[in-house]
């Protein structure tokens, strides 16, 4: 959505002045309180491969100790899978407006040219994908209504995502027709999406990737119930009759991540939830993360807030609270620092990850300098209850 300039330059002071961390304060005077604090750990050069400019240090968690079922696929080879995956996440994912125009002017091969190189890397490659590609359905009653041309889907094929949550305030911009033409797209280059459907049960079933050997499942949920223009979201909610997105309850989230915990060896969440313009993790969107935890995942990726938010380490998973913007265009200053969170995951859930600092320029991701990605790292550093 279209970014306040002036709100912008206000965070770009306060940001950059003050480290550009997670801090303590309340998001909503009056009925939020934060529960993290400004503890952080500095980023560290990166020796092993040159396009990672900083990261953490490595850090061990534990999954939940729950028996999974165990892959009843072949290998094709016969090497022995090696049980670990690279997965990748990056934030909101926004191909419509001038995006669109450069896809339909350039080709949908110009999109992701300035961070290919990592993406390329990834075992499963995943994000989450703000507006609708279709060229039906209607817009909605709200100010911001994102449809990407069809031709937009096989940017995202070309650049090697895997999966895309379609769990948030932007998917249903054209309506359930919008929706449904955003799925049979990206299923057009062998794109999966998670939390949203033709019903409740399609928004809320897993989708089971793959990989190595390591069975990754996948759950997505929305908790933006009132855009600042008005929308209420809650009007897109799946039920029996209705295609929707699936919302973050906190009951539901627990008895999906129990099911879709007995289904493979990880599991992943993505969660829509916070404040936007806000670098501070409220308490609805805490509690939401770690129910998710607590049932069983062992990742939570966190987006809405369109700025980069901390991570953290709870109970034996990781959670990365808000991953900001990724391709978006219209925004000036801190909201174009981005990242790529780089997860190496495991049946004991995740073993180590970094981030790869990224910067957005004319709406499309770029990998970042090494003079520019410190102050980048400050804003993802990890962040304590």
């Amino acid at each position: 959505m279209k970014i306040n300039p002036v709100l912008v330059r206000i965070f770009i002071l306060f940001a950059f002045l003050t480290g550009c961390g997670t801090r303590l304060a309340p998001s909503d005077p009056g009925t939020e309180t934060l529960l993290v604090s400004e503890t952080r750990t500095p980023f560290l050069p990166a020796t092993e491969t040159p396009s990672i400019l900083f990261h953490t240090e490595t850090r061990t968690y534990t999954a939940s100790p729950t028996e999974t079922t165990p892959p009843t696929s072949t290998p094709t080879s016969t090497s022995t899978p090696s049980m670990q995956v690279n997965l990748q996440a990056v934030g909101d994912i926004m191909l419509a407006r001038t995006i669109g125009d450069l896809v339909l002017a350039q080709g949908p091969g110009a999109i992701f040219t300035g961070v290919q190189s990592v993406l390329g890397t990834a075992d499963v490659l995943v994000g989450n994908l703000e507006c609708a590609i279709t060229e039906g359905g209607e817009p909605q009653p709200k100010i911001y209504t994102f449809a990407a041309p069809p031709v937009a889907a096989q940017a995202l094929g070309l650049a090697g995502f895997d999966l895309l949550s379609l769990a948030n305030n932007h998917a249903m911009d054209y309506g359930s027709v919008g929706l449904m033409d955003t799925r049979y797209n990206l299923g057009l280059y062998g794109i999966a999406s998670v939390g949203a459907g033709v019903n409740e049960v399609e928004a809320h079933s897993p989708v089971i990737l793959e990989r190595n050997g390591l069975r990754l499942a996948f759950l997505a949920y929305v908790d933006v119930p009132n855009e600042f223009t008005g929308f209420d979201t809650h009007a897109w909610i799946a039920t029996s009759t209705q295609p929707g997105v699936a919302w973050a309850y906190r009951d539901q989230i627990k008895t999906d991540v129990t099911a879709a915990r007995l289904l493979a060896d990880v599991v992943v969440v993505f969660l829509h939830s916070g404040y936007e313009l806000n670098d501070m993790v409220v308490v609805h969107q805490r509690a939401e993360a770690i129910t998710a935890i607590d049932a069983g995942a062992a990742l939570v990726i966190g987006s809405h807030p369109h700025i980069l938010q901390g991570v953290e380490k709870y109970h034996g998973g990781l959670i990365a609270y808000s991953l900001g913007n990724f391709v978006f265009d219209d925004n000036e200053g801190i909201v174009n620092a981005s990242v790529i969170l780089n997860v190496l995951l495991s049946r004991q859930g995740v073993e180590r990850y970094d981030f790869i600092p990224v910067l957005i320029e004319n709406g499309l991701p770029r990998l970042a300098a090494a003079g520019e990605a410190p102050a980048i790292g400050t804003m993802v550093s990890p962040i304590n209850p």
